[in-house]
């Protein structure tokens, strides 16, 4: 029986040597306080660069953003989290899909600027609830926001992500603006998911993105400026950066992915906590404030959004290496990266065909993951509440219904993401009032 390490003396204290170094024995794991030799900690480093890569330079490519900007502050914000946490919670920060719906719409009505501060205040309201949660407890998170809302709100995001995939969300960049292609990448990401094992199988949009490349190099269908972009541009340098501007409109708009934020990092601290036997339910709001920060920061240079990585939780669970020093590997080899203009230009090249089919399978998988949610947390669906839920939020979500107002709009994930709080909490209330009472 393996014996559980005691937590460090200092929040600051160095790592301390796993074993020899070299190998973990069955049935234990390297807590984030520990890690492996340099070497092999720098291996386990290197995997969770792949593993984030594919999801994160995928939202910049999708919003218009610099890829390389992106992947810089993804980072710099996991540095931040690592320091926010106290070396605690092993996470990746990288591109979250839940900004992508209302960026585009802010991008298109404002240009790059609000669409940054959209992200910026989002990332403010974020690090607020990660301070009120530090202070006062998570319990009131999993009261606001049971299962059924979660998984109703991670889903309609999907959903209404779905035009994006097929034409750009009406600038005809997607499947449409290339059917071979898109269909050829999508094919290559379905049998790289099934053909390979492991940990390849985990890298198979990456995979599948470099299929589709290659066979649009071989047919002609680069964009000529793009490949130009990547012959002049220079391998080192600092990446794009942006300024942020402030409308009440794009604030609006981009204001309720903080819900999702909150489900995905609650989320990935409940599974670290799981798989290493540890309670971290106390440095759930420092993980909040962390994300918070980070997507700040991004925000404030031409970054995307953030959140904690699933793809990074995968590559724990496959090496039961919970090292946070691996996360430190990660982080700088992001920043490096981001540095080369090179690489952000060869990112630039991707063509739509090789997006619209991507996008296909990865917008997919965001709404599966909503039901996943509903079903792992066995939400009971014989219940009207649970269903009502679902139903209405879902539809709002996928049809996009929007609301406008003077100056500002309301989008599909907006107005679903308020449907499913309302319909829950009222149908809740109601449901409680009209209870009979033990005399009755």
């Amino acid at each position: 029986m393996t014996q559980t390490p005691a937590e460090p003396r200092s929040r600051w204290s160095p790592w301390t040597l796993h074993g020899d170094g070299r190998s973990v024995t069955p049935g234990d794991v390297v807590h984030p306080g520990e890690r492996l030799s340099w070497p092999r900690t720098v291996g386990v480093g290197v995997q969770h660069v792949v593993a984030m890569f594919g999801a994160t330079f995928t939202v910049p490519l999708i919003t218009g953003f610099p890829p390389a900007t992106t992947l810089f502050f993804s980072g710099v914000g996991t540095l931040l989290f690592l320091l926010i946490t106290g070396n605690r919670l092993p996470s990746y920060l990288g591109s979250s899909f839940a900004f992508i719906a209302p960026v585009l719409v802010a991008k298109a009505d404002g240009g790059i600027g609000p669409a940054l501060g959209g992200i910026v205040v989002a990332g403010a309201a974020l690090a607020a609830v990660g301070l009120v949660v530090q202070l006062a407890g998570a319990r009131w998170i999993d009261a606001l926001m049971p299962p059924v809302v979660t998984g109703a709100i991670v889903a309609l995001i999907g959903l209404n992500l779905a035009p994006v995939a097929w034409d750009g969300g009406g600038s005809g960049t997607g499947v449409k603006a290339q059917p071979l292609i898109a269909v050829l990448t999508l094919a290559a990401i379905l049998l790289a998911t099934v053909a390979f094992r492991g940990f390849a199988a985990r890298l198979s949009i990456l995979l599948g993105v470099v299929v589709g490349w290659l066979v649009a190099a071989a047919l002609g269908g680069l964009d000529p400026k793009a490949v130009d972009g990547l012959r002049k541009a220079a391998w080192i340098g600092l990446p794009e950066f942006h300024a942020p501007s402030f409308s009440l409109r794009a604030t609006v708009l981009v204001i309720p992915v903080i819900l999702v934020l909150i489900a995905e990092n609650a989320g990935h601290v409940k599974a670290v906590a799981a798989m290493t036997g540890r309670n971290l339910d106390r440095d759930m709001g420092r993980a909040f404030l962390g994300d918070g920060l980070a997507t700040m920061l991004a925000g404030s240079g031409g970054g995307s959004g953030t959140t904690t990585y699933a793809e990074n939780i995968g590559v724990m669970a496959a090496t039961r290496v919970y090292s946070t020093a691996a996360y430190w590997v990660a982080g700088l080899a992001a920043v490096l990266l981001g540095l080369s203009p090179k690489f952000g230009a060869l990112i630039l090249t991707v063509p739509a065909g090789v997006l619209g089919g991507a996008t296909t399978a990865l917008y997919g998988l965001i709404a599966v993951l909503g039901a996943r949610i509903w079903i792992e947390n066995r939400v009971d669906f014989h219940d009207p509440v649970n269903l009502m839920t679902a139903a209405v939020a879902l539809i709002v979500g996928a049809a996009n219904y929007t609301l406008t107002s003077g100056e500002l709009s309301f989008n599909g994930i907006a107005l679903g993401t308020a449907a499913a709080l309302a319909v829950y909490h009222g149908m809740r209330l109601v449901a409680r009032l009209r209870a009979p009472t033990p005399s009755s």
